[in-house]
């Protein structure tokens, strides 16, 4: 039959060490109850690459829709706040903050970076995530009657700090 191993079953390499299943590898909430409060931050980034007209009316405010940053930057605050409802298996945060910002990095890039912080028992990686790919997203869908070919890309955690696992920073 195809029911769930018991615990006598063998280790999975890779698999084992992940915290969102249990002993049978069903997928389970990591309960954080008994971790201690400490001040948690994150910082991700990422990319939209487009036509440099597009990034021009963008920059220049001069995009029909209105001021896409502004809308853009209040779609990754929000996201942010509402992570746990859009990833299965996520916390929910009392954030403390959370900050976006935006960068012409040349004539055809902007950059997103959102900065999240709590002081809570988990971290906050996947809040900050989320608000750089719902900017990202939200730039694309009011962009998109000018320029379809953009691309977002880059997604990535830059730095975390706080918790057990203390300090992650990325090289280069």
């Amino acid at each position: 039959s195809r029911g769930r191993q018991t615990s006598s079953r063998r280790r999975r390499p890779g698999v084992d060490e992940f915290t969102h299943f249990d002993a049978a590898g069903a997928a389970r909430m990591v309960d954080v109850g008994l971790k201690p409060i400490t001040v948690r931050s994150a910082r991700a980034s990422g990319r939209v690459r487009m036509q440099p007209t597009t990034l021009a009316l963008i920059r220049d405010g001069g995009h029909k829709k209105g001021d896409v940053l502004a809308v853009a930057r209040l779609a990754g605050i929000m996201a942010a706040k509402r992570t746990d409802e859009l990833i299965p298996l996520c916390h929910s945060l009392p954030l403390d903050g959370v900050t976006l910002g935006f960068s012409f990095v040349d004539p055809v890039t902007l950059g997103i970076e959102a900065t999240v912080r709590c002081t809570g028992r988990t971290g906050v990686e996947m809040e900050a995530l989320a608000a750089v790919s719902v900017a990202a997203l939200t730039v694309y869908d009011m962009c998109k009657s000018v320029d379809r070919a953009m691309t977002i890309e880059a997604i990535r955690l830059e730095e975390k700090d706080g918790g057990r696992s203390g300090r992650f920073s990325r090289e280069g």
